[in-house]
């Protein structure tokens, strides 16, 4: 591991990282994918709104991660990742200055259809880190030591059943709940005890096979629900009990990956392989229903994700380049192709996009729907042969770069 400037500074966020307790995660933190409310926003102000030369400066860069396509969280002054290792594929908990911390065994390495390692990001929660591997291991291990609590694996105890690339979604956690999609004839869906990782309920009257997306949740006419993308349907599912709600049919294509999101009524969902972008209108009432508003091919994004920043929507759009769509009409309001395909995550009035390609290049765009402006670039140094998928992570005025074995740390503070 090599450590660059800023050292004292990160010093001073370690000791304050590790006399916090390993309760639930702080304010600023992002506890699991896609960030505190899953929907790829970071509450962090005072960023560079306009990157120098070369790009902000790197504070640390750590190895030693694995292999495989995790992107990392960051609570009570830990970062949480995983990967493949010689024997198995495991947790990694580091402190803020990238030192490694602990590491915790998760399963098998390897998988995947060609692409070998995890794919999740684990989720903090209650002095708890769950993760889920490729083969369906499910884990929650102590947050401070790594310390095994229970397990329990997607095929082997619920009968799951999945695509062939593996099972990739990040356990999402409501109350004392954790939420997953096994998959499968006895329920898409499943709500287990967190603290012990008993099933609670199964949702027996949905049954899609799982895919590749992770669960939202939401409360809709006063209905907490969890909604989750299939190949074959989006869906809402009761929390209470388990119960489906609503189910639109909407037929994906190869791979259904995107996490879906919801905003006043109404479910947004894309996939790539030309499938597109459905938007649902979901009516509560002693029944609920949900009706397609519309469908077509202005967002077709594989897997990098799509962010809904006021009245639009920003993603990658295969074909297209970047887009900005309108979320109430799906109409286009622009596209470019100045970067490549990838990923994407807000903050502060600016997107971070990640080109998945063989620079993994890193621009610095304005959320606006009047057009592409960027505000800086850089290329990833030290690339590895793979492509750049874990989708970047920006908190605590840190943005976090993960690469296969590598974890890179940038300074986008003012």
């Amino acid at each position: 591991m090599r450590i660059h400037n800023g050292l004292k500074g990160m010093v001073l966020l370690c000791l304050i990282g590790a006399s916090a307790s390993f309760g639930a995660a702080g304010a600023g933190d992002w506890p699991q994918f896609r960030g505190p409310n899953r929907d790829g926003h970071s509450g962090d102000k005072g960023l560079l709104d306009q990157w120098p030369s070369g790009g902000p400066r790197l504070v640390w860069k750590t190895n030693g991660l694995g292999g495989g396509y995790s992107s990392v969280s960051v609570a009570n002054g830990r970062i949480y990742t995983m990967g493949d290792g010689a024997d198995s594929s495991s947790v990694h908990a580091l402190d803020l200055s990238g030192k490694h911390v602990w590491m915790a065994k998760l399963g098998k390495i390897g998988g995947g259809g060609g692409y070998p390692g995890p794919r999740c990001t684990p989720t903090v929660d209650g002095g708890m880190v769950y993760a889920m591997g490729q083969f369906g291991d499910l884990i929650c291990v102590e947050a401070e030591t790594g310390k095994e609590v229970w397990r329990k694996n997607m095929r082997k105890d619920f009968a799951g059943q999945g695509g062939g690339w593996g099972y990739t979604e990040s356990p999402l956690i409501d109350g004392d709940r954790l939420l997953c999609t096994p998959g499968g004839r006895d329920g898409t869906m499943a709500a287990l005890n967190k603290k012990t990782g008993e099933v609670i309920w199964r949702s027996t009257d949905w049954k899609d096979e799982a895919q590749y997306s992770s669960i939202i949740v939401e409360e809709i006419g006063g209905a907490r629900q969890y909604i989750q993308l299939t190949g074959n349907s989006a869906a809402g599912v009761a929390a209470k009990d388990g119960k489906l709600l609503w189910r639109a049919d909407r037929k994906g294509r190869t791979a259904t990956i995107p996490t879906p999101i919801y905003h006043d009524n109404h479910v947004y969902v894309t996939s790539g392989y030309g499938v597109g972008c459905n938007l649902f209108k979901v009516t509560p009432g002693s029944e609920f229903s949900a009706e397609q508003v519309y469908a077509n091919n202005v967002m077709v994004n594989h897997h990098g994700g799509v962010i809904l920043h006021g009245d639009y929507l920003y993603g990658y759009s295969d074909g297209k380049g970047w887009v900005c769509q309108e979320f109430k009409t799906g109409k286009m309001v622009w596209s470019d192709k100045k970067l490549g395909k990838g990923s994407i995550t807000y903050a502060d009035g600016h997107f971070y996009l990640r080109d998945e390609g063989s620079q993994g290049t890193v621009a610095l765009i304005e959320a606006s729907p009047e057009a592409y402006k960027e505000k800086g670039r850089f290329p990833q140094p030290d690339r590895s042969e793979k492509n750049s998928w874990p989708h970047p992570v920006v908190t605590g005025g840190k943005l976090y770069l993960r690469d296969q074995d590598l974890l890179f740390c940038y300074d986008v503070k003012k």
